[in-house]
């Protein structure tokens, strides 16, 4: 999908001081990820008599704040995940963008929020990227990237604990390497016992850090049972499987079935699920999503039936799950990750622009 025009009127202004090209080729040579920063950032504002309004680029820094902002004490907070990619010539895409578009919106109205008009989504992405494009990956410098960072916040100066009449939304960028820097290996996965992320009727399908805060002590707990991620299971029954932390699973079967846990409001929608289920039922492979016990999971390995485990999710893209562990025990997953990898490559090429975007599903940034 190519896009090339902007309708969204944005007040520029650039750095007097750019980077130049040299540095910033020193500094992709090792971006790691989440801890450099693009040189400018996008800012639109809301509030409850204009409307989305002040749509401006500008130099990457800190955001004014008042200690009474709303985000502060209520965490009507949201944000979104995405990449861009350098394709051979020099071009830049991202995947799936709409998608993140919608579920910004749901996250909005999940958290009392105004909804973004889509456009302003795309524009505001493709305006930080057009200016910042230098720091987009070179091609061919392995599974890198340039992390994208939409985000909301409420700023209004007010203590009722009540909606906010302010609001900002904000696209900042960071150069990333591979996820992977010593290569793919598989992941290790602590069960809490102790733990839920998120409960029916609750914040579960928004992505909004207040989810992610709830995971950390369940994250602390795995690191000390030396486990990767956790695995959380729903909050009524304690049996099924919901969701890691930041990333959705799958288990594929001797029979050819991929099952996934099914979207029931506690899991959060993730675009790589998504377009992962269109590609496997394009393999021929039956898809269900359903709930999947705890109990399923580890009969299935342990039958020989679950033949690959694995996680998805925009950083890590898909990572093999090669250990289950909880309180009493432990399990190995099975060692064959034939179709798990034949996926994630699929799924790459398509990102970097070496397969066929059957699908329309890249949208061309630069």
């Amino acid at each position: 999908m190519t896009q090339t025009s902007s309708p969204t009127p944005f007040q520029i202004s650039l750095r007097s001081d750019r980077t130049s090209a040299d540095e910033i080729s020193q500094l992709l040579e090792s971006p790691g990820f989440g801890s450099l920063f693009t040189e400018h950032m996008v800012l639109v504002e809301w509030d409850r008599e204009q409307g989305w309004h002040g749509a401006r680029l500008m130099p990457y820094g800190p955001l004014p704040l008042e200690p009474s902002a709303a985000v502060f004490h209520y965490a009507q907070e949201i944000f979104e995940g995405m990449k861009a990619y350098r394709h051979d010539d020099g071009s830049v895409w991202t995947f799936r963008p709409e998608r993140n578009a919608e579920r910004f919106n749901s996250s909005a109205r999940r958290m009392a929020m105004p909804e973004l008009p889509p456009t302003i989504f795309l524009d505001a992405i493709r305006a930080l990227v057009e200016v910042d494009q230098g720091w987009v990956p070179p091609a061919g410098t392995g599974e890198t990237s340039l992390y994208l960072r939409p985000f909301m916040i409420a700023t209004e100066e007010a203590l009722g604990v009540r909606p906010s009449n302010r609001y900002l939304f904000t696209v900042i960028a960071s150069p990333a390497g591979s996820y992977f820097s010593g290569g793919l290996t598989p992941v290790s996965l602590w069960v809490s016992d102790q733990y839920v992320r998120a409960a029916p009727g609750g914040t579960g399908f928004a992505k909004t850090g207040g989810n992610y805060a709830a995971s950390l002590a369940s994250q602390a707990e795995g690191i000390q049972h030396g486990c990767d991620q956790v695995v959380f299971l729903d909050a009524v029954e304690h049996r099924y499987v919901e969701e890691l932390g930041g990333m959705n699973l799958f288990f594929l079967y001797a029979d050819g079935r991929v099952v996934t846990p099914e979207l029931s409001g506690t899991i959060l929608p993730g675009v790589t699920r998504a377009s992962l289920l269109d590609l496997a039922r394009e393999r021929g492979l039956v898809v269900e999503e359903r709930r999947f016990s705890i109990d399923e999971w580890r009969e299935g390995v342990a039958s020989g039936e679950i033949t690959e485990v694995f996680a998805c999710g925009t950083a890590a893209v898909i990572t093999p799950v090669g250990k289950l562990a909880w309180n009493g025990g432990e399990l190995d997953m099975p060692q064959e990750h034939t179709l798990t990898m034949e996926l994630r490559q699929e799924l790459l090429d398509i990102q970097y622009g070496r397969a066929e975007d059957r699908h329309g599903w890249l949208y061309q940034l630069v």
